[in-house]
């Protein structure tokens, strides 16, 4: 179901009209109308960036800012070419590209966008339910029993509100509303966090932090600067220094993949066809992307960067090193803390020979580990945003620390859980070939709903760090990646299907470089992805090299496209 025709044109009117009228006059009827963009700033900014942007903060600091507005540029060029593509064309992206490009990257864009939605909606339901029963009402909701109401609760509020955006154009509209007011708490709350620290007594370090957005790759093969002079204090500087790099550069990954998502390039192309937009409104389209996906990204994402660097990097808890007072928060991170003592003493052992066994592991531990050693472990273990609200309570008040960290983190939830189950009914909408509206969209879109609630509740044990879950489902989001970003380099340079509206000359060079960009940025984070992990390492490459291979059999086999699918701009 798309937005009814006298609204579009009264909405083509209105930038028609805006275009005579100057820059400002331009500007207002682009804020007016966006939407699509503020939808894609709200499955963004979710669990996984916020996990992303926290580890970020512990394992390099300020030196690290730069990376995820980077990952987002380069997502949003990505984002631009399937946008053009399709206010360019007549026909839907997932069947544009079975007829023009290749079935085989079709069906995985589709299948993995899928896959993604049901995968990422776990962590959205544990860090939801957290935010609730950490944060917001501990005395109410905070027994263990409680989880499952709250993870109900969550499913309802999703549910009701997806349900409006299938009643047709003023159901669109209040659904991008509420949306758009979802994202402004989350921003204003992380905000709030950051003006806090900087009207505390500590103060914050902001020309470190300017100079944290500038690039620096050097920190994909060095340790931050913060870990150099402890490293001299430890009795295996080399195995501290590859720990850390290698903590450092998955960090950098999952902040990469939390910055644009596979199932985000299948959300923004469906959402601007459900609102009728054409070939007309594409200058909206770069307008909408910039307010309503970047702008919030970067400064969500950039405060919680900030406040865990301020409290967590390089630093570590008194209590585990018998330095201070042992808290709540200091036995929550013992067990990781002792894993890291026993790989360093492990190390140790295999370096005086002999056989390395349990016994010998205490002994190093009690008597060759140095100061030095025991910092570094303490530094590395992992924190998660409740500890950072904690660890915030001395220097903003438990207000801010509390209340407004935690309504930040519940709109994130929240959000994201609503997107995804958005981009589900698309799915299975384009998957059973059917209008994308009815019965069939909404039951494939409460699917993510279902998984998110019982993967969170019956998969992963009270044991595990229910932060952690981002992680894993960061790398399968950034494996995945590549596949879209090669349909839309191949989308844009395809003569049968945009006709006239191919970019020529220098336009298409500009257009061109920068998507390469993207795709290699991509690709190495799909490859460090795979090769990172010994377990999956080979049965990914393995699947990688079927996709590729089965790509191109398709790719010889297939007759070409037969017909144009373009927009006639003379019409």
């Amino acid at each position: 179901m798309q937005a009814p025709t006298s609204n579009i044109e009264q909405d083509r009117q209105q930038l028609v009209s805006a275009s005579d009228q100057g820059t400002l006059a331009k500007i207002g009827v682009f804020t007016k109308l966006s939407g699509p963009g503020w939808l894609q700033g709200a499955i963004t900014l979710g669990g996984g960036s916020l996990a992303g942007s926290l580890y970020l903060g512990v394992i390099g600091g300020y030196q690290l800012l730069w990376l995820q507005p980077l990952m987002m540029l380069l997502g949003i060029v990505m984002l631009s070419a399937i946008s053009y593509v399709t206010l360019s064309v007549d026909e839907p992206p997932f069947r544009a590209i079975n007829r023009h490009i290749n079935p085989v990257l079709g069906w995985g864009w589709l299948l993995a966008a899928l896959l993604a939605n049901l995968v990422w909606a776990m962590p959205q339901f544990s860090l939801g339910t957290a935010a609730l029963q950490q944060n917001l009402l501990p005395e109410l909701l905070g027994a263990e029993s409680h989880k499952y109401s709250v993870a109900a609760l969550l499913f309802v509020v999703g549910a009701a509100i997806v349900w409006f955006y299938d009643s047709g154009g003023w159901g669109i509209r209040l659904f991008e509303v509420v949306l758009k007011l979802m994202v402004g708490i989350i921003v204003v709350s992380f905000f709030g966090v950051v003006v806090a620290l900087t009207l505390s007594d500590e103060g914050l370090q902001w020309g470190a932090i300017f100079s944290g957005f500038i690039p620096n790759l050097r920190l994909l093969f060095e340790p931050a600067d913060r870990f150099a002079d402890i490293l001299g204090q430890t009795s295996a500087p080399e195995y501290w220094r590859e720990k850390i790099l290698h903590s450092q550069r998955n960090r950098m990954v999952t902040a990469s993949a939390t910055a644009v998502g596979i199932n985000m390039t299948f959300l923004l192309p469906y959402s601007m066809r459900k609102r009728g937009w054409d070939r007309n409104f594409r200058g909206l389209a770069v307008f909408d992307l910039s307010t309503g996906l970047f702008i919030p990204f970067l400064l969500a994402t950039s405060c919680v960067v900030i406040a865990a660097a301020t409290q967590f990097h390089g630093r570590y808890d008194l209590g585990l090193l018998g330095e201070g007072k042992v808290t709540v928060a200091t036995e929550k991170l013992r067990g990781d803390y002792e894993i890291g003592l026993n790989g360093i003493a492990a190390e140790l052992a295999k370096k005086s020979g002999g056989e390395v066994n349990e016994k010998q592991i205490e002994q190093i531990k009690q008597s060759e580990l140095t100061p030095g050693d025991r910092k570094v472990a303490a530094m590395l273990v992992r924190r998660d945003a409740f500890l950072l609200a904690n660890s915030l309570e001395d220097l903003t008040g438990k207000t801010i620390a509390q209340t407004v960290f935690g309504v930040g983190v519940l709109g994130m939830a929240i959000s994201t859980i609503i997107i995804l189950m958005l981009i589900n009914g698309f799915c299975v909408c384009e998957m059973l070939n059917v209008p994308i509206a009815g019965m069939t969209y909404r039951m494939g879109a409460l699917l993510p709903g279902i998984t998110g609630a019982l993967g969170f509740l019956l998969l992963w044990g009270k044991d595990e760090p229910r932060f952690w879950l981002a992680v894993p489902t960061s790398i399968f989001g950034m494996v995945l990646l590549p596949i879209a970003y090669v349909t839309f380099f191949f989308m844009m340079n395809n003569k049968s299907l945009l006709g006239p509206h191919r970019l020529a000359g220098v336009k298409r060079i500009l257009s061109n470089t920068a998507m390469f960009v993207a795709i290699v940025a991509a690709t190495i984070g799909a490859g460090w992805s795979i090769w990172s992990n010994p377990k999956v390492r080979w049965y990914g490459l393995a699947a990688a090299g079927v996709f590729v291979v089965l790509t191109i059999v398709v790719q010889l086999l297939r007759k070409p496209s037969d017909g144009r699918s373009f927009q006639d701009p003379h019409q």
